[in-house]
């Protein structure tokens, strides 16, 4: 099965990135690109959503699987093709920018020290990506901002959740896989009783590993610290509670968000928001 939509080039455009076409193909054991050097002006990201397909990079040729993906700089040389026994699900998008800043952005984020790429939670980008193809194939060119938009939302999340590709064993997940389906799973529980006293050995439990190891998979799913997670969850309730209860002592908003200590609450929050909460309160509190 294909599903596609081709779109007119805009030159000159204006906008940040927009598509040139945007895609799925599914059950395609025939699927094979091979292009030269020079011979595509455009970026683009083909993502593998499930069977499996092979790359050719530097003299290699490597395996792909769910969660791995391929982003191609503009004039690269370009080989990939899916598996003929195991056809992969590949979603694909091709895209351009306005002038340089398109790949300033890109290569700011080091996206162009690798063309090959896991995406540790892979969720975000297939809806960005299946959001973009609707649009694409319901408004085509009625709503050009409309499509840079949803373009710039596949990049970012790409850019937001790709770690350099290392090849696990054949027929089985990588740890980036094994790692975001675990963590995903209690996000958002971990969200939700951010304000409660965290306990390591009690989410652990729930993962079903060892505090040690949790803190690993957390850390390679989400780039941070359990801790440093259950802090911005915090802060946001506690950045809510500011503007919605403006009659309520700080030393009541910071119980409220997890901190029995106000002062210790005051220092976190200066740490990321740059100011105290009662500065936070005077800047916000009547209009937004």
């Amino acid at each position: 099965m294909k599903r596609q939509s081709h779109l007119l080039t805009l030159p000159d455009t204006p906008l940040f990135c927009f598509p040139e076409s945007v895609g799925v193909y599914t059950d395609s054991p025939e699927h094979a690109v091979s292009r030269d050097p020079g011979a595509m002006n455009n970026f683009n990201i083909h993502y593998v959503a499930s069977g499996k397909g092979y790359v050719e990079s530097e003299g290699q040729t490597l395996e792909l699987r769910r969660g791995d993906a391929v982003l191609y700089f503009p004039m690269q040389r370009q080989h990939y093709y899916s598996s003929k026994d195991e056809p992969w699900d590949i979603r694909w998008v091709h895209f351009y920018g306005s002038g340089t800043s398109l790949q300033d952005y890109l290569q700011a984020r080091g996206m162009h020290k690798s063309r090959l790429w896991r995406l540790r939670q892979a969720e975000g980008w297939e809806t960005a990506h299946l959001e973009l193809l609707a649009a694409a194939e319901k408004k085509r060119m009625n709503n050009p901002t409309l499509l840079s938009a949803l373009t710039y939302a596949v990049i970012a999340e790409f850019v937001q959740q790709a770690v350099p590709y290392s090849a696990g064993k054949p027929g089985k997940p990588g740890q980036a896989d094994r790692s975001a389906a675990r963590i995903s799973e209690l996000l958002p529980l971990i969200q939700s009783e951010a304000c409660k006293p965290f306990l390591l050995e009690e989410w652990a439990r729930r993962a079903g590993v060892s505090p040690f190891y949790f803190c690993k998979l957390f850390r390679a799913a989400m780039e941070m610290t359990p801790m440093d997670f259950v802090t911005r969850c915090r802060l946001q309730t506690a950045k809510q509670l500011l503007l919605e209860r403006p009659d309520t002592t700080i030393a009541a908003v910071a119980v409220a968000a997890g901190y029995s200590n106000a002062s210790y609450f005051n220092k976190r929050f200066m740490a990321h928001e740059g100011m105290t909460p009662s500065e936070y309160r005077r800047l916000f509190g009547e209009f937004r």
